[in-house]
């Protein structure tokens, strides 16, 4: 089996994903599977790790596709949102489900994690009601057997009447027989199936709906699967079907008259719209088991005493909170200590290939201004951010990453879930904050996984209170300088780390006390239930993980940081060279604004400073020393002691570095991230509030300290 991978074109739809297909024979195979059970694992193994990512037309639900061939035969793999369920509660459902209605895959595979296939069997059974060409693809085989459970494939295929094989998603060995089954299953003709028997009165109601709707057999729509959905009023469906061509037939008078009657039947023997899909879930739990009778065989073994045991610790009420703090005080030392070195080197080739530059400008004889503009101004902030940004960055997504595959972030969740929930809000925010951590635009997008469209709301708007990867630098030279000493030993980056650990734990105390206020007033409701799995341990694939951290995240946030901070570097540079009065334009901000930062310990070089860093956090020091020295360009700050010496020349205290700290902390966020506000939620006024707010805070909590400290005289 031969394997290539290429990005593939989309056509959007209101209601369909059109494949582009390459060439007419190209398979188009949708892969859908409950989460957790090492879909995206198989994904990339038939795919090579090389797929394009996108959104589904009209949702901010990101899909990924990717190429493989086998046999000669090109197939185009759809990675379906991973969903529990066909009859759709969340934007994810209603995605999968409208892709295997209107998307007219010509096969799908549905990955069963081995070590609990009765409830996976929800998502089979459901889906062969949609497509008569389907494949179940047991995964994570070995893990099952370790905790001695085993499946009888060839069974579980003669009952359903459709290919099942196991597989070890890992391990591409495993994986001919999935291939070789998906291109089988995707030569067949369509077929209309009822794998579940639903209950007398719901089969009566839907043999009166069937003969009314021919029409949508004849866009490959099961009829029996639509006429469930039109009784369980479906509205979602309904208006995707609506907005597809030829769609009249169910705005028919015979239709809805015999839908009123199905329901009125319905009615009559006490099933109503409330107990409907109880009844068809019922029926599903039971064919699942029954289906597992005797194709799934368990036994105790000793391996699942790993699982629980590590449970009790990380989990528990007295250590889960505590082994959270430490692991985080761990990756945050690991990210300063091994981000140093890195980020110095990688400065000085930056700022030594601009001379490269300033010359062939020279070979060019180009104007000075416009070399001073482009070069001083431009290269040397994308420089800045991208020497600041690319080492911890490098360093911290992969952690973050590496314990997303552990299986450790479903269980940070857990943690957090009973705070989130005083809070009225979502425990599933508990992983869009930690993914704020490295950025908070990517904590915004990470926002999509909770249904609720209020608690999504909540999360997005508080993500900016925890610290970004963008402000960690101004944080750590702060704590470096004034409480953590300047020496750089292991003593003192354990102290930063413990340090930031105290900022980022007050940045999550905020996010508690702002997400609480916003459910009592603007955002009041009830908080909705989830169901969270906690998936066994598994060991990391290193190369999954580098290849997701580093070009899904590392390189994306920075190339969006990169962009915007062109035309920061314009500004900066226009600013600090244009004089009017003998004094350029940065010190007269500055001098303008310098009363209003006094209230809050500050002063106007460091408010003009985090202004002018609204693009990108990473240069917010810069702009201060250049400020200081009154230089025209972006400075090299060089060791930590001469830093020092520059900010207590020009009247630091230890007072004026925590308020600064304070407000790094809680200030507007970035551009980046603010665009990314206002994509999510589609409105100029939330995302004015999303930079409201924090502002807000920061100045209320700088002045409240101030205040404070000036009253004692201290």
């Amino acid at each position: 089996m031969g394997l290539t991978s290429h990005s593939t074109g989309t056509k959007a739809m209101d209601t369909e994903l059109t494949i582009q297909k390459q060439h007419p024979d190209d398979r188009v195979i949708a892969l859908a599977g409950n989460p957790n059970v090492g879909k995206s694992t198989i994904f990339n193994s038939l795919t090579g790790m090389k797929q394009h990512t996108g959104n589904w037309p009209g949702k901010t639900v990101a899909n990924a596709q990717g190429r493989y061939t086998d046999h000669g035969q090109t197939f185009i793999l759809v990675d379906l949102p991973g969903t529990y369920s066909l009859m759709a509660h969340s934007a994810e459902e209603e995605v999968a489900r409208n892709f295997l209605c209107f998307g007219h895959p010509d096969a799908v595979v549905v990955v069963c994690d081995a070590s609990c296939l009765e409830r996976n069997l929800n998502l089979v059974l459901q889906t062969m009601e949609i497509s008569s060409r389907v494949v179940v693809c047991i995964n994570l085989i070995d893990e099952a057997r370790r905790k001695g459970i085993r499946t009888d494939p060839e069974r579980l295929s003669e009952r359903l009447g459709i290919p099942v094989v196991t597989t070890v998603g890992r391990d591409r060995r495993s994986l001919p027989t999935l291939t070789e089954a998906v291109r089988k299953a995707a030569a067949l003709p369509p077929a209309f199936t009822a794998p579940v028997l639903y209950p007398a009165p719901i089969e009566e109601a839907v043999s009166l709906l069937i003969p009314f709707l021919s029409q949508a057999g004849e866009r490959q729509i099961n009829p029996r699967w639509l006429a469930l959905r039109l009784l369980e009023a479906d509205d979602s469906l309904t208006e995707a079907i609506r907005s597809c061509p030829d769609s009249d037939f169910l705005e028919t008078p015979e239709l809805q008259d015999a839908l009123c009657q199905a329901r009125t039947m319905l009615a009559e023997y006490g099933i109503g719209p409330e107990t409907f899909r109880d009844r068809i879930t019922a029926s599903l739990i039971r064919r699942a088991e029954e289906l597992c009778a005797d194709a799934v065989h368990y036994r105790q073994d000793p391996c699942t005493f790993r699982d629980w045991k590590l449970d009790r610790l990380l989990t528990g009420r007295r250590i889960g909170y505590p082994a959270m703090i430490l692991l985080l005080v761990f990756l945050l030392w690991l990210t300063i200590t091994g981000a140093n070195y890195p980020s110095q080197a990688l400065s000085e080739l930056l700022f030594g290939f601009q001379e490269i530059l300033s010359r062939l400008f020279c070979l060019l004889r180009a104007p000075a201004w416009l070399h001073d503009l482009l070069i001083s101004g431009v290269y040397r902030v994308v420089a800045w951010v991208v020497s600041v940004m690319l080492p911890p960055m490098a360093i911290f997504f992969p952690l973050f990453t590496l314990l997303e595959d552990v299986g450790y972030l479903p269980r940070l969740a857990y943690n957090l879930d009973r705070p989130f929930q005083c809070c009225h809000a979502c425990g599933k925010q508990a992983l869009c904050m930690a993914m704020g951590f490295g950025c908070n635009a990517a904590g915004v997008t990470g926002c999509r996984i909770i249904d609720s469209p209020r608690e999504r709301l909540l999360a997005i708007l508080t993500n900016s209170f925890v610290p970004c990867n963008g402000r960690f630098p101004t944080l750590i030279a702060l704590i470096a300088i004034f409480f953590a000493g300047i020496g750089g030993g292991f003593c003192s980056t354990l102290l930063s780390a413990f340090f930031l650990t105290l900022a980022i734990l007050l940045g999550i105390g905020m996010t508690f006390a702002v997400t609480w206020l916003l459910s009592v007033t603007w955002l009041r409701g009830v908080p909705s239930a989830f169901t969270l799995e906690l998936p066994p341990y598994r060991k990391p694939q290193i190369g999954s993980v580098l290849v997701r951290s580093v070009f899904d995240r590392t390189l994306f946030v920075l190339g969006r940081a990169a962009a915007v901070a062109v035309p920061a570097g314009v500004l900066i540079w226009c600013m600090a060279n244009i004089h009017t009065g003998g004094t350029n334009l940065l010190s007269l901000c500055a001098s303008f604004l310098d009363p209003f930062a006094r209230l809050m310990g500050l002063d106007g070089v460091i408010l003009i400073a985090f202004l002018l860093g609204f693009p990108a956090n990473e240069i917010v020091m810069p702009i201060i020393f250049m400020a200081y020295l009154t230089q025209g360009t972006l400075t090299e700050p060089g060791s930590l002691a001469s830093m020092k010496h520059l900010l207590l020349s020009n009247g630091w205290t230890l007072h004026t570095a925590l308020c600064t700290i304070l407000f790094s902390l809680f200030h507007w966020p970035c551009s980046t991230t603010l665009l990314t506000v206002h994509k999510e939620t589609k409105s100029l006024r939330w995302t004015a509030v999303a930079a409201l707010l924090p502002t807000a805070a920061g100045m209320l909590l700088c002045m409240l300290y101030t205040g404070i400290r000036r009253l004692l005289f201290l």
